[in-house]
């Protein structure tokens, strides 16, 4: 080999290290957030999340997705931060439609600490799917067996809630709230399991595959 083709080929070898450095570097600085849970005076810890039907800005505008509240404000991550061997308190606002199910299965409720969800203030073991709204979500931690279902808002909301994402209270939305006990220190995956990738196969593309969307991770911290 010529001194000029190998000059070359470490040319090359340079910038594509260069390049691959710089696209780590871009995925960390993107890495979603960790929301650390609240504490209450009574030493619970408490996450409230919402989700919605478009995020309505970033790269993926047009994604369905999950927001989390820190600190008083609404933030675009599915990184969740609790402390182990605790009980964690779920809010979650569910401001999206829905549909029937799939698998029937996912209208029940399971790993919660009393086996319910508090639905609009009250409690249900079981969501009806055929009603008028379906289930838009769930929210489920296979590991720990929790799967809690979130039924989507009327098809004849009246006031549902556009986009950009965060929405307020004053939109029509179904309010769902569960208790989980968590035990060992660990990183567990959490995802929805409704196939909501509208345009992709089978339904489970695009935000049921990306971090920060519809699905996280619950660290679990000692």
């Amino acid at each position: 080999m010529s001194k000029s083709a190998k000059l070359a080929a470490v040319l090359v070898a340079f910038v594509l290290a260069v390049a691959a450095i710089a696209s780590v570097w871009l995925y960390l600085i993107k890495y979603p957030q960790t929301a650390q849970a609240a504490t209450s005076s009574s030493g619970e810890q408490q996450i409230t999340m919402q989700t919605v039907g478009a995020l309505g800005y970033g790269p993926h505008s047009t994604y369905v997705s999950y927001l989390v509240e820190q600190n008083g404000k609404w933030i675009h991550s599915t990184m969740l931060q609790v402390k182990a061997n605790s009980d964690v308190h779920f809010t979650i606002y569910q401001y999206d439609s829905g549909s029937p199910l799939r698998n029937p299965f996912m209208d029940q409720v399971s790993g919660t600490t009393d086996g319910k969800e508090i639905l609009n203030g009250q409690p249900v073991r079981i969501v009806n799917d055929y009603s008028d709204g379906g289930v838009g979500h769930t929210f489920a931690i296979p590991s720990m067996g929790v799967s809690v279902p979130m039924p989507g808002i009327s098809s004849n909301a009246k006031n549902p809630c556009g986009t950009p994402a965060p929405c307020a209270l004053s939109y029509d939305h179904n309010t769902v709230q569960f208790t989980i006990h968590v035990g060992a220190a660990g990183t567990y995956p959490w995802q929805c399991f409704v196939p909501c990738g509208l345009g992709y196969l089978i339904g489970n593309g695009g935000p049921m595959s990306t971090l920060g969307y519809m699905g996280g991770f619950l660290k679990v911290v000692a």
